[in-house]
């Protein structure tokens, strides 16, 4: 018997904040940083891939919040 893949690690969870408002300059949600498509993909896509897309979230949040946002 095998174990599964990643047994004993838990998924990367999801960065929504429940304010789901795209800021139209950049794309992203203004709530978690995330561009539609990654929001739509996330709930099918691996660890890796969202692993990937938080890496790139704070920039992009610290950016929303330097530039004002939508």
């Amino acid at each position: 018997m095998s174990a599964s893949a990643g047994a004993g690690s838990s998924p990367v969870r999801s960065p929504c904040t429940n304010i789901c408002q795209m800021d139209d300059a950049t794309g992203w949600c203004v709530g978690c940083g995330r561009t539609i498509d990654e929001i739509v993909r996330w709930g099918g896509t691996g660890d890796a891939d969202r692993d990937a897309v938080m890496a790139q979230l704070p920039g992009r949040m610290a950016r929303l919040s330097r530039d004002g946002g939508v």
